[in-house]
Order: structure tokens, then sequence, then C-alpha cells
């Protein structure tokens, strides 16, 4: 089974979009499984159920901090490094679904009742959900060199 598929499956157990991506590569960056679930815990549905950057992308976001981040003040080329990851993935997650945005993905706010209701009652998060993170797990394992 691919780390892709791991991803989908953690997501398809219970777990958020941004737990599946951070979760299923976190162990091979030193970062154990449970603390990384509980990091990116807040994060998934558009960053708390907010419907904004999707979930699947903010986990990539932060394998790229726990990868390459900055932690000395002076060390600016780690900070260009992670910006520069950041754009590239952004670019092409935007290039196959058009935005980063959960709202624009599911094409419904789940952060307003209504949305939430529509999307529960329609299954968008099993038939889009899964797509996002495959496509989010496949993207950052080429651009960190991950699998």
């Amino acid at each position: 089974m691919s780390k892709a598929d791991n991803a989908v499956q953690c997501f398809n157990s219970g777990f958020n979009c941004s737990q599946a991506i951070f979760s299923t590569y976190s162990e091979q960056l030193g970062l154990d499984k449970e603390t990384a679930l509980r990091i990116a815990g807040p994060f998934g549905s558009g960053m708390g159920r907010m419907a904004e950057t999707c979930g699947a992308v903010t986990g990539a976001y932060m394998l790229i901090g726990l990868k390459y981040g900055k932690y000395l003040p002076e060390d600016n080329t780690s900070k260009e490094k992670c910006f520069q990851l950041v754009k590239e993935f952004t670019d092409k997650f935007n290039e196959i679904h058009g935005s980063i945005n959960c709202k624009d993905l599911l094409k419904h706010d789940l952060s307003t009742p209504d949305g939430l209701t529509y999307i529960k009652e329609n299954g968008l998060w099993d038939s889009l959900c899964p797509i996002f993170i495959r496509d989010a797990a496949q993207t950052i394992e080429v651009l960190m060199d991950l699998e």
C-alpha cells in the first residue's frame, strides 16, 4: 500500500484531512504519529471547520515545516526554502483542483449549518476529500522526496 493510500485510509478511519496527511509522513521525519495527530487535529475541515484552507493542504504545509522549518533566528535559508516549497505545493494543488480553499473545493460552506448538512447528506466528505488527500500526498511526496 502506498503512503497516499495510507493517508486516505487514515481519513476513512475517522481522522480529518490534515491529520491524514501530516501523520502519514510524520514518523519518517522524526515525529511520532500520536503527536502528529494531535497537532494536526485543529486544521481539518478548512481549519477548525471554518471552510478556509483545505486540511490536506495545511497538513502538507506542516510537513514542509517539520522537514525544512527555520528554528534558528539567523537561518533565513530554511525560511526561504519553506516558503518556496509552500508556493510550489500550492501552485500544483491549485493546478489540479482550482483552489486550496475548502469552501471552493466542496462547493459548499461547511462553516454554516446548511452547508454542513448538505455536505453530510450528500457524502461530499466521502466522495471528494479522499481525492484531495491523495493528490496532496502524491504532491508532497514528490516535492519533499518522501515515500
